[in-house]
C-alpha cells in the first residue's frame, strides 16, 4: 500500500470534506486537529514525520475575520507560524504540501478577477496572517500547491449557507450585504477540486472557488428560492453593517489557471444545489 496522506485540521469545515473525500475513494490518511495536535508546535510535528507520507493537506486554519483583529496574535499564530512549522518538516523529509488561503490577501479594490501572481495587501488581521502563511510556505524549500479560495460553505459546521437557511426559516424579513463581490465555494467541491490538482503533481498558486460570481444578497436569494423560503430578502450596503475587521468589495478570484487544468468549474448555483440538499439540521 503507498503512503497515505497527512490531513491537519481534519475536524474542520474543510477536513471533514477531505475525510469523506479521501474515505469515498478509499484513500488512506490519517487525520489530527486540536486539542491533539499543535501543529504551531515543532516538537509535536516533527515526529509525525517519522513515518512517510505522500502528501500533507493542511486544513488547519484561525478563520474568525472578526475575532482575528481582536486576538492578532492567536490569528497569525494558526495562521503564519504553524504552516512555517509544517513546510519546514515538509521540506525536510520532501514531501509535498497543500495549504489553503484566502481571498483576504488581497485589498478587495480590483474590477477584474485577482491573478495568483497579484500583490498581495490585505486590509485586516485575518489577511495578513495568511499573507504570513503564504510567504513562509513558499521561504521554506518545500514542494507546495497554495490553494486560494474565498466564501466557503459546507452542509454541516458554521458558514453563510448554513446561516441564511436558518434566518430565512426564522425571520419574516432580513437585510443583506449587496455591494460585496466574489466567488462562493463549496467545501466539498474545493477538496475535490484539490486533490485532482495534487494527483496531477500540481505545484505553485492557484485559486480554487465555484464558477461564477456574485454578491452576499444574490446567493442569499438563492439559497432562499433553493429551501422553498417565503422571508423578504433586502439588499443593503456593507456600511449598514459595521463589523470589525474591513471586507473587501470586489474578491473575485481568477481561475483561468486551475480550468486549464481541470477544465470548468461548476457554476455556484449548481454546487450550492448539491450543499443545500444535504444540509445537516439548523
Amino acid at each position: 500500500m503507498s503512503a497515505g496522506i497527512l490531513l491537519l485540521g481534519d475536524r474542520g469545515m474543510l477536513g471533514r470534506a477531505f475525510r469523506e473525500l479521501l474515505a469515498a475513494k478509499k484513500r488512506p490518511f490519517t487525520g489530527f486537529d486540536l486539542p491533539e495536535l499543535d501543529i504551531a508546535e515543532p516538537e509535536q510535528i516533527g515526529p509525525l514525520f517519522a513515518k512517510p507520507w505522500s502528501a500533507v493537506i493542511n486544513c488547519a486554519a484561525y478563520t474568525n475575520v472578526d475575532g482575528a483583529e481582536a486576538d492578532q496574535a492567536a490569528a497569525l499564530r494558526a495562521n503564519g507560524t504553524a504552516p512555517e512549522v509544517v513546510a519546514a518538516a515538509c521540506a525536510r523529509t520532501r514531501v509535498p504540501l497543500v495549504h489553503f488561503s484566502t481571498d483576504y490577501v488581497f485589498a478587495g479594490d480590483a474590477s477584474e478577477p485577482y491573478h495568483v501572481d497579484a500583490p498581495l495587501h490585505p486590509l485586516g488581521a485575518y489577511g495578513r496572517s495568511k499573507a504570513a502563511g503564504e510567504i513562509a510556505i513558499r521561504g521554506s524549500g518545500a514542494e507546495s500547491l497554495i490553494v486560494r479560495t474565498s466564501w466557503l460553505y459546507a452542509p454541516w459546521g458554521n458558514n453563510f449557507v448554513r446561516t441564511m437557511a436558518r434566518l430565512t426559516r426564522d425571520k419574516p424579513e432580513l437585510k443583506v450585504v449587496d455591494d460585496q463581490r466574489g466567488r462562493p465555494t463549496s467545501a466539498q467541491h474545493l477538496a475535490a477540486a484539490t486533490l485532482a490538482l495534487l494527483d496531477r503533481g500540481t505545484r505553485g498558486t492557484l485559486h480554487v472557488t465555484d464558477g461564477g460570481e456574485c454578491t452576499w444578497y444574490e446567493f442569499t436569494i438563492e439559497i432562499a428560492r433553493l429551501l422553498g423560503r417565503t422571508a423578504i430578502v433586502r439588499p443593503c450596503t456593507t456600511a449598514e453593517f459595521p463589523r470589525p475587521a474591513p471586507r473587501p468589495s470586489y474578491s473575485v478570484l481568477d481561475l483561468a489557471p486551475t480550468e486549464a487544468i481541470l477544465g470548468p468549474l461548476p457554476d455556484w448555483r449548481l454546487n450550492l444545489a448539491s450543499v443545500v440538499a444535504q444540509l445537516e439540521p439548523l
